[in-house]
C-alpha cells in the first residue's frame, strides 16, 4: 500500500506562519499536520505501508524534505519526493508523482485532517472519504445510489442534492487506473479555472464502469486558515486528552503557573506566573512569562509576556510582549 500526499503549496491563508514553514509542516497539538494526516490513515487502513510519496514546491527546501523521510520511515515506510514547478491543480500534482502511481494507494491532500472507525471496503475500485456536513453547498458532494455506490459528483451545489461532503481523501484499488485517466486529461487539456483536477480523472475512470464507494468518517478537521486551524489545534487536543496520550513533557519548568487541560506543552518550556489553557499548544522551547492563554497554538522558541491571548496563533521564535511601547512585523503579519 502506498500513501500519496500532495503539499505543493505553502498556503497563503495561513500567512505569515507558511511564509518559512510550509502549512503541512505546521505543527497540531504538537506534531506536524501531515504527520497526524500519515499516521491515521495507516491506522485506518491496518496494513503495512510501504511507500510515501510527497509532492512538494522545489523551494520548501533540504531541511523540510529531511523531515517528510522521517515521517516515512516512521511507518516503516519508503519516503519519495516529488516537485510540481507550477500550481495547476490537484491532477497535475498527482501526475507529477507518477512514477509511484501503481497498485493500491491512498491519496490524501495535506490540509485536512480526520477521526474515523471504519473498514476499508478494498473491493471497491475507489473510496471517496466523505463526512456529512450542515452546508453543502460550500463543498464538493457526492450522491449515491441504493446500493450505497457513488454515482455522481456535484461541486458546491446550489440546490440541495446531498449533504455527503468530499474531504480530500481516497483510496484506489489500483492507482495506475487514475494515473492513466489523468494523463489523458493533460493531454485533452481539460481544465478547470485553469487547473487539472483529480475529480476528471475519477469521472472518467466511473464512465468506464469502474465503482467507487464512501468511506464516511466521524471528525474532518481543517488547517486552511488561521481560525479553523487554531479550532482544530483544540479538537485534537481533546481526541488525544480523552485516549490518555501523554501532552506535556517531563521537563517543563513551572513557577507559579496553572495548566487547565487539555493542553501540548513541548520540551524545556518555561511557565512563569503564567495560567495555560484549555486548549493550548506550545511548541518546545518555548517562553510564557506573566501571561494568561486560552484555546491557542504557539510554536517552537516563542516569548511571550505580559500578555492575555485567546484564539491566537504564534510562529516559531517570536517575541511578544503585551506592554510593548515599539514594534516591528513583517509581511501579512496580523494584530487584531
Amino acid at each position: 500500500m502506498k500513501i500519496i500526499v500532495p503539499m505543493a503549496g505553502r498556503g497563503s491563508r495561513l500567512r505569515p506562519h507558511t511564509l518559512t514553514v510550509p502549512k503541512p509542516l505546521i505543527p497540531i497539538a504538537g506534531k506536524p499536520i501531515v504527520h497526524r494526516l500519515v499516521e491515521d490513515i495507516a491506522k485506518v487502513l491496518d496494513e503495512k505501508i510501504d511507500e510515501v510519496a510527497f509532492i512538494i514546491a522545489e523551494d520548501f527546501g533540504e531541511k523540510v524534505e529531511k523531515d517528510l523521510m522521517k515521517i516515512a520511515n516512521s511507518l516503516g515506510a519508503k519516503g519519495t519526493i516529488y516537485y510540481q514547478d507550477k500550481p495547476l491543480g490537484t491532477g497535475h500534482a498527482i501526475m507529477c508523482a507518477k512514477e509511484s502511481l501503481s497498485g493500491p494507494a491512498v491519496i490524501a491532500y495535506a490540509d485536512t485532517l480526520f477521526k474515523a472507525d471504519f473498514n476499508l471496503d478494498k473491493s471497491a475500485d475507489g473510496v471517496m472519504w466523505v463526512k456529512k456536513v450542515e452546508n453543502p453547498s460550500a463543498f464538493g458532494v457526492v450522491q449515491l445510489n441504493q446500493a450505497g455506490e457513488i454515482t455522481d459528483l456535484v461541486e458546491k451545489p446550489e440546490e440541495f442534492v446531498s449533504d455527503l461532503a468530499v474531504i480530500g481523501i481516497y483510496y484506489f484499488k489500483d492507482v495506475e487506473v487514475l494515473k492513466n485517466e489523468l494523463q489523458g486529461v493533460l493531454d485533452d487539456k481539460l481544465t478547470r479555472g485553469g487547473e487539472y483536477q483529480i475529480n476528471d480523472g475519477i469521472e472518467r475512470m466511473r464512465a468506464n464502469g469502474l465503482k467507487f464507494v464512501p468511506g464516511k468518517v466521524d471528525e474532518w478537521m481543517d488547517c486552511g486558515n488561521k481560525n479553523v486551524t487554531v479550532e482544530t489545534n483544540g479538537r485534537m487536543l481533546n481526541f488525544l486528552h480523552q485516549d490518555g496520550e501523554k501532552l506535556i513533557s517531563d521537563s517543563v519548568k513551572i513557577r507559579n503557573a496553572e495548566i487547565t487541560e487539555p493542553c501540548y506543552i513541548g520540551e524545556n518550556v518555561e511557565l512563569v506566573n503564567a495560567k495555560i489553557g484549555p486548549n493550548v499548544s506550545i511548541g518546545d522551547g518555548s517562553r510564557i512569562e506573566d501571561s494568561t492563554i486560552k484555546n491557542s497554538l504557539i510554536q517552537t522558541e516563542a516569548v511571550i509576556k505580559n500578555a492575555s491571548l485567546d484564539n491566537a496563533m504564534i510562529g516559531n521564535h517570536a517575541k511578544f510582549d503585551g506592554n510593548f511601547t515599539q514594534i516591528s512585523i513583517g509581511d501579512y503579519s496580523v494584530l487584531e
